[in-house]
């Protein structure tokens, strides 16, 4: 039988036992490992295992603990950013953020097949439909030469389950392509999609601008904000190939309840 000093010795020398870290959440075997990553610590900020204001552990840490390689924390960390869960600052390392409103809506545009998961993931209730003539002030908004008559078709756009209304939205449409008017109540996704269908034209580019804008009386009541608050304009003017434009479409977004998110790739060359 051992003695007590050899137990005492044991001890000792036995290694101390490191806290335990909370194994990363179940994946497919196909997900890339970054997502492998993204899907562990949003599990962890989630749970509380890294409580708002905490601070991640480092890259270096991160990378031994998934055995990755430093890129691919990088970019793990960027789609936690993405989703609002963390911050960053150069020498303040990584922050758990308090979470955002349930009701802000989040729009990420990659390319114009984009624009169809926007149009498709929201109804539009269109609130008055109807040929106008193009005036000056109208002409500086949206580009559309002055006097020419277009159908303008303007409402809200909602999410199901949501109280407050996504946006404002005004579209006016080539006279050209005015025919599509007649499909619009029963119409469930982008404009512009009727306008390649019926008349057999392609939409090649849409130029998108986003400015800073005030909620007017007009609009105020049905966007459920006050009269004078901060909005912001997504401009998008649709082109075909021959440079006409076919479409432009003005979204009225409060500024509280929108986030615009856009990816950015280095093209080598």
């Amino acid at each position: 039988m051992a003695s007590k000093t050899e137990t005492r010795a044991r001890k000792a020398n036995s290694p101390k036992a490191r806290p335990q870290t909370r194994a990363p959440a179940e994946v497919k075997s196909d997900d890339p490992l970054y997502l492998q990553v993204v899907r562990a610590l949003k599990d962890e900020i989630v749970g509380g295992v890294h409580p708002v204001g905490s601070q991640l552990p480092t890259e270096e840490e991160l990378c031994e603990r998934f055995s990755v390689s430093r890129y691919t924390v990088r970019e793990a960390l960027r789609r936690l950013r993405e989703d609002n869960l963390v911050s960053s600052r150069q020498g303040a390392g990584t922050i758990v953020v308090p979470p955002r409103p349930a009701d802000s809506f989040v729009h990420e545009v990659m390319s114009i097949n984009d624009l169809v998961a926007f149009a498709t993931g929201v109804r539009f209730a269109i609130d008055t439909i109807e040929m106008i003539e193009i005036d000056d002030k109208l002409s500086s908004r949206t580009g559309i030469a002055s006097g020419e008559n277009w159908l303008s078709v303007r409402g809200l756009r909602h999410t199901d389950g949501n109280e407050f209304p996504v946006c404002w939205t005004e579209v006016y449409i080539n006279r050209e392509f005015a025919a599509v008017g007649r499909l619009l109540q029963r119409h469930t996704g982008p404009i512009f999609h009727l306008i390649e269908d019926l008349f057999g034209q392609s939409i090649v580019e849409v130029h998108q601008e986003i400015a800073a804008a005030l909620i007017s009386p007009a609009l105020a009541g049905g966007l459920k904000v006050k009269a004078g608050a901060t909005a912001l304009e997504v401009q998008r003017t649709y082109k075909l190939a021959t440079g006409k434009i076919a479409q432009v479409a003005i979204n009225t977004h409060p500024a509280a309840r929108f986030r615009h998110s856009m990816t950015m790739r280095r093209v080598k060359g």
